[in-house]
């Protein structure tokens, strides 16, 4: 037995050789990433984008409108396009648009100024036929009082 190596085992403590500890694995998921993105893909990325654009979103109005119109009730229509209630009468908000008429607009914009002016000259006379009543009555009362 003299040709026996002597085995020292691995949870003994002595000069044996120490095995440096294994690396860590990354997640499965960040390794799937990487090699994703590290694949040469011919897209750039884009940053996703929150929500539907305003174009699907006629779309998906005009959809539920047209199945109300067909019978059906709005609950089944909107749950049938894949939006709540709430989203749908939002969407209908923004995408309504009041009717706006520009011509009339510079036309009314001097025709209230005219207006504006008007009722200011009109009312300094009125002022000024309230302060001279008011002067007289006040002297006709003091007057009768005979204060002056």
């Amino acid at each position: 037995m003299p040709n026996e190596e002597k085995r020292i085992p691995p949870d003994s403590t002595g000069n044996a050789e120490v095995e440096p500890p294994a690396p860590k694995k990354t997640s499965r998921i960040k390794n799937a990433t990487a090699a994703k993105t590290s694949v040469g893909s011919s897209k750039p990325v884009k940053p996703k984008t929150r929500g539907l654009s305003d174009q699907e979103k006629l779309e998906r109005i005009g959809k539920i409108e047209a199945e109300v119109a067909g019978g059906a009730s709005l609950k089944d229509a909107v749950k049938s396009a894949g939006v709540s209630d709430q989203t749908y009468y939002q969407w209908k908000k923004a995408t309504a648009q009041p009717p706006t008429q520009v011509s009339a607009v510079s036309a009314s914009v001097d025709d209230e100024l005219a207006e504006f002016i008007q009722l200011e000259e009109e009312n300094r006379r009125l002022r000024k036929l309230l302060s001279d009543k008011l002067r007289a009555e006040n002297s006709a009362l003091r007057k009768r009082l005979g204060i002056s």
